[in-house]
């Protein structure tokens, strides 16, 4: 497994945890809960903008990994 097919699957995996994070965020009525969940979705969204800079760094690296 090459490193641009390994941090594309941490993208995807991350925005799914992202997903369900916002969906239990939405689901809570304590707001103590809400505030939790919402501060892992801010820690989420900086690592996956992190994540996203670096696959564009690697596909113009090596564009064999663009689009794969």
């Amino acid at each position: 497994m090459t490193v641009a097919s390994q941090v594309k699957q941490t993208l995807a995996t991350l925005k799914g945890n992202q997903g369900t994070l916002r969906l239990y965020s939405m689901q809570t009525r304590d707001q103590e809960t809400r505030l939790v969940y919402n501060e892992a979705l801010d820690a989420i969204g900086i690592i996956i903008n992190d994540l996203e800079r670096r696959m564009q760094t690697l596909e113009y690296q090596e564009p064999q990994y663009k689009g794969n």
